[in-house]
Parts: C-alpha cells; sequence; structure tokens
C-alpha cells in the first residue's frame, strides 16, 4: 500500500514510494504522460542521490535509518513544470532504427542515455517472441519509464516500403528527455562541490526534516546551477574535421544553449557537408529536424517538417544554415536542402490534389532526385515527383537545373528573411577553400554527433 502524502507538507521529506504517488498525482493531466516506478524502477537513480523527473534533476536524501527519501517540495516543482509543456502529437522526431550509426558513446557518467535505452528496447522487440521464457524476462525487466514519462505511450511505429519500421517521438518529448541527460550530466559533473560545501548529508538526527544548523537547508535539489550560455559567433567560420578532434570540445559545445530553438541544451555540433565549415551547437531535436530524408545518396523524401524549415520558422533555420561560410558566400543551401525547398516551395503550384472528406489533399508523397553535383552545376539537374498518387496518375512534376533553382531561392530568401539575405553575397569568397568537399550523406541519426 502507498503511504499517504499529506497536501500540506510541502517543506518535509517523503518516502519513495509515496513520492511515486505524488507523482502520478499531479501529472495527470499533463500533455506528457507519465509512469508509476519514477523513483523505485529503473532507470530511476534515488540511491545516487538524484531522480530525473522531466527536464529537472531532484535531490534525495539518506536518513537515519537508512532509507532514502526526497523533499516533497521539489516533486511538487517538477510536476508543475511538466504540466506546463504542451505537445503536439504529429510533430514527431524519429529515434530509431538508423542505418550506419555508430551509436553514442557512454561517457561513464550519465546513465540516462534515454536513446541508447529505446534503441535497446526496441530491438530486442523486432528479433520476435523467440524463447517464451526469455521473452517473459525481458517483459519484466523493460524499464516503464524515462525520467518519469512513459515513452511508450507515445511511440509511433511507420513502415517504409512494406519492410523497415521506424520509431518516433513527440518532439517535445525528445527535448525533455534531451534536457534530462544534460540536468544529469551537470548534477554529476557538481557532485563532488556540492559534497564538500555540505556538512550533512544524512540527516539522521532530523529523519523528517531537510535543515541543518541556522535553518539552512542541508541539500540543494538543483546544486550549483550552471546556466546555458547563448550561443554567438564563436565557431563561425571554423572547420568541423578539425575542432571535432580538438580536446575538450565536446564539454564546450555541452554548456551552450541551442542555436536554433535557444531553449534546450545543445549536444550536437551541427556541420554543412559540403563545404565543411561548422554551423552552431544545437540539440538533438533540431539536428533530427534539419537532417534531410534520404532515400539514396542522391534522393530524398519531402516530409512535412520542411513546412516548418520554410515557412513557419523560416527565418531561424536560414541563418542557421547561413552560419556555413560556404553557403552565405553563395547564397545558396545544401544540395539536398536546396532539393527540399526547389520540391516544397518552388513547385508548389504544381502538385496535384485530390478531393477528401474535408476538402482537398495534397497528392501522394513528394520526392526530389538529382543527377550531378552543384560542384558540376551545369550538368546538376533536379527532379521533382510524386509517389503513391491515389489514381496512380501523377508522376514527375517538373525538372531544374541547380542554376535555376539558386536563383529562384535567392529570390525567395531576399523576400522571406532580407537580413540574411543581405549578410549573403559573392564579396565573401576570398576564405573559402579551392576545392568544396563533395556531399557527404549521412543517413544516420547519430552520425554527427561529436560524443
Amino acid at each position: 500500500m502507498s503511504e499517504r502524502v499529506m497536501p500540506g507538507r510541502t517543506d518535509g521529506l517523503i518516502t519513495l514510494v509515496a513520492a511515486d504517488a505524488l507523482w502520478v498525482d499531479l501529472t495527470t493531466g499533463s500533455a506528457v504522460p507519465t509512469a508509476s516506478g519514477a523513483f523505485t524502477c529503473s532507470p530511476a537513480r534515488a540511491r545516487a542521490g538524484y531522480v530525473l523527473l522531466g527536464s529537472r534533476a531532484v535531490a534525495t536524501v539518506r536518513t537515519g535509518d537508512g532509507q532514502w527519501d526526497v523533499p516533497e517540495g521539489e516533486v511538487r516543482r517538477a510536476a508543475a513544470e511538466l504540466n506546463a509543456v504542451g505537445m503536439d502529437r504529429r510533430d514527431l522526431v524519429r529515434v530509431g532504427p538508423f542505418r550506419g550509426a555508430s551509436g553514442q558513446e557512454r561517457d561513464g557518467e550519465t546513465p540516462l542515455l534515454w536513446r541508447q535505452r529505446v534503441k535497446g528496447e526496441l530491438k530486442g522487440e523486432l528479433q520476435g517472441p523467440g524463447d517464451p521464457e526469455r521473452a517473459a524476462r525481458r517483459e519484466v525487466g523493460r524499464p516503464s519509464h524515462l525520467a518519469g514519462i512513459d515513452w511508450r505511450q507515445l511511440l509511433v511505429e511507420q513502415t517504409r516500403g512494406g519492410a523497415q519500421r521506424t520509431w518516433w517521438l513527440p518532439r517535445a518529448v525528445v527535448r525533455l528527455l534531451d534536457a534530462a541527460e544534460h540536468a544529469e550530466k551537470q548534477w554529476v559533473r557538481t557532485a563532488p562541490a556540492r559534497r564538500a560545501g555540505t556538512a550533512v548529508t544524512e540527516a539522521s538526527s532530523l529523519p523528517r526534516q531537510a535543515r541543518d544548523t541556522g535553518g539552512r537547508r542541508t541539500t540543494d535539489p538543483e546544486g550549483p546551477a550552471v546556466p546555458l550560455r547563448p550561443y554567438g559567433k564563436e565557431l563561425e567560420g571554423r572547420l568541423y574535421s578539425v575542432l571535432s578532434r580538438k580536446p575538450g570540445t565536446s564539454r564546450k559545445v555541452a554548456g551552450w544553449a541551442c542555436a536554433v530553438c535557444r531553449t534546450a541544451p545543445a549536444t550536437v555540433l551541427d556541420h554543412c557537408h559540403e563545404h565543411g565549415y561548422v554551423r552552431a551547437p544545437v540539440c538533438q531535436s533540431c539536428n533530427t529536424q534539419e537532417r534531410p530524408d534520404h532515400l539514396y545518396s542522391n534522393d530524398i523524401r519531402v516530409a512535412n517538417r520542411y513546412e516548418r524549415l520554410f515557412r513557419t520558422d523560416a527565418g531561424d533555420w536560414l541563418r542557421h544554415w547561413h552560419r556555413c561560410t560556404g553557403c552565405r558566400a553563395r547564397t545558396t543551401l545544401p544540395l539536398p536542402h536546396l532539393a527540399a525547398w526547389t520540391a516544397r516551395i518552388a513547385c508548389r503550384s504544381l502538385r496535384p490534389t485530390h478531393r477528401a472528406p474535408r476538402g482537398r489533399k495534397p497528392c501522394g508523397v513528394l520526392r526530389v532526385s538529382w543527377t550531378g553535383s552543384q560542384n558540376a552545376p551545369r550538368s546538376c539537374l533536379l527532379t521533382v515527383a510524386v509517389d503513391f498518387c491515389p489514381s496512380g496518375e501523377h508522376r514527375v512534376l517538373a525538372r531544374v537545373t541547380y542554376r535555376e533553382a539558386t536563383e529562384r531561392f535567392r529570390a525567395w530568401l531576399a523576400e522571406t528573411a532580407p537580413a540574411v539575405a543581405a549578410a549573403a553575397g559573392p564579396d565573401r569568397l576570398d576564405d573559402l577553400p579551392t576545392r568544396f568537399r563533395p556531399v557527404v550523406v549521412d543517413t544516420g541519426g547519430e552520425g554527427l554527433e561529436l560524443f
């Protein structure tokens, strides 16, 4: 039986079992579903001195009788933060599987590593039921939550081509879990300083109160907070191949806020694959949204997320892409992005529509391929097509040369983001390398990571 939680007691300690019940009760109406066992089931880290609840690291306290408790007020604050999060279940981020992805290296500090946990669980399920006893053991040992969030309720599975299965989570949840991973890194990093500055960590004489001499709290649930600093132009013009090998780069990246959304902690150093220049540190969610959805090395699907990249949040994304010195100097985009823009924006009026129960629906699935490369613009040709047309009548919508696509993009850029267009231009070619790198296709979801 769960302990009863007294609503008025927000300054004392409660047991982990009571905290589990309180967490579920407080987040019942949250847009993000939560799970029981946030304090008592894997991957909870109560006995390591903290528990992750949403994007917050909540401290735990060991009392004189050897029991681990948690400040009730911190649980309530974490629940209030989670309840304030809005979520669009249609705005999805792919979380696996990715071809050729090497996976995130374990740094020995953060046991959450939520992408690896999700990947491991779902990969095990792909192998089929197999031995009933082994399947039962896997079911029992399966974590039911990550940072108190019931991610399985939100997981979306999609099948492409009748064979390949992919898994997706809402972007709001991805950002929450990325923030939880960042909070855990900060907690572990500052743990020695907290222990040195805390005279008493086990409240032996005060089994139910978190206080010490003079009324000061013995534990600081947040620890010495290290605020994320906004990204300026510190890495502008730097080559990724050089910077990625420099010691301490990954730690420096983790100290920045994402240069696109400016709210989540940065985890990835995004760079232009064509020119090799660093763009900026970004969070995993924005990095996933920015990546082209390759079918083959010269063929991409133009997914619904491009509506945000080229319309809703076009100013932010255009500014981010033009942080690459090469793209900015030529007033263009990397070839896969330019191809997606050509299909989504320049050829928008050419896409047929069909009758649907609620008005008309765009025909099929938009796809764009190209021959040649940006290094030989005269021979590079973009082909915009429609797949899976309901009536089977539509195929190729348009063929656009690379030069025509860049000219259209420059005119659109000047109208859509004049500040970005004003910063670009051919007067900035002096410092560019004489030979540009070919397009490097990364179909993996984690291939751009530094760590």
